[in-house]
């Protein structure tokens, strides 16, 4: 053996080394809970006795797939991911374009759209209750002393404007994210190229769609993804404002449900599982459709 094949090897053993508290981290947090989730499902075990199960094969997912309300949670989900991120992404990429140009205060303007983001869901879910309140909340003061409405509207009761009333407060808590990493694949473009186009009389927006926008494409993308994923995870938010209230029922507090208030772990389970794979397909097709796989620096 050389001794350049010897310094490989020995390489290799110290990453994996290095690797070995984070495999073992996540095996804990992700991996094992996980597995432990995909099982029960197979069973008709209660969170009161995890330990007296049988198998009953395919019958949770079954039982989940014909549950009317987990399509309705599952529709809900799609419709608040959609229109949630879409308006993030329109919202964060102008934003970003404004922070990127320089002037005075820029790094406190920074600094302080991120304050909404680094607020917890919950602190910003109880304020936005209260400012919305059809009583006495801010907002409906507002545009009753603007004579645009005769009475308080009830943004969090109604049925037809609870969801919306959700991704409006997603909207304002999230949108400093994607602000944060467009802007930081904005500052990524060469400012050679945008000297260039300027010495050779270009127009600002055909700079914007010939430079700037194919460029911070693939931050765009990560971007995306990342909320994405998030937004078809959303529980608090929803669960904070409303509870189990099937005008805001997500994937995620359908399965909630079914494991904590109703105790049934296999249930629970199957539809902890039938989330996953659905989160999964289309984190899938993102990446697809995105090619951020073949993205390269």
């Amino acid at each position: 053996m050389s001794a350049a094949e010897r310094m490989q090897r020995q390489q290799n053993r110290t990453a994996w080394l290095f690797l070995l508290p984070l495999i073992i981290a996540l095996f804990g947090v992700a991996i094992w809970p996980l597995a432990r989730s995909i099982f029960f499902s197979f069973t008709d075990a209660f969170l009161d006795a995890p330990a007296n199960y049988g198998f009953v094969g395919i019958d949770n997912f079954i039982a989940v797939a014909e549950d009317p309300v987990f399509w309705r949670a599952v529709k809900n989900t799609l419709f608040f991911t959609v229109i949630s991120v879409g308006l993030e992404t329109l919202l964060g990429l102008a934003i970003a374009l404004l922070l990127h140009r320089a002037f005075v205060g820029r790094g406190i303007v920074r600094a302080a759209i991120l304050v909404p983001w680094a607020m917890p869901m919950v602190v910003s879910t109880r304020i936005w209750e209260w400012m919305l309140n059809d009583q006495f909340g801010l907002v409906n003061e507002l545009l009753v002393t603007l004579g645009l409405v005769e009475k308080g509207i009830a943004w969090t009761a109604e049925p037809s404007l609870i969801l919306y009333t959700v991704i409006f407060i997603d909207v304002w808590v999230t949108t400093p994210f994607m602000v944060l990493l467009i802007l930081a694949g904005l500052q990524l473009i060469p400012e050679e190229i945008y000297e260039a186009a300027e010495v050779s009389g270009v127009p600002h927006w055909k700079r914007f769609w010939s430079i700037t926008l194919p460029l911070a494409t693939p931050a765009i993308g990560v971007a995306m993804l990342f909320r994405t994923l998030d937004a078809l995870r959303m529980f608090d938010l929803s669960y904070v404002l409303a509870a189990n209230n099937e005008n805001t029922m997500t994937m995620s507090i359908y399965a909630r449900d079914q494991l904590i208030s109703f105790q049934d772990l296999g249930l629970g389970s199957a539809a902890s599982t039938w989330v996953f794979m659905i989160i999964g397909l289309i984190a899938i097709v993102i990446v697809g459709a995105l090619r951020l796989d073949r993205t390269t620096g």
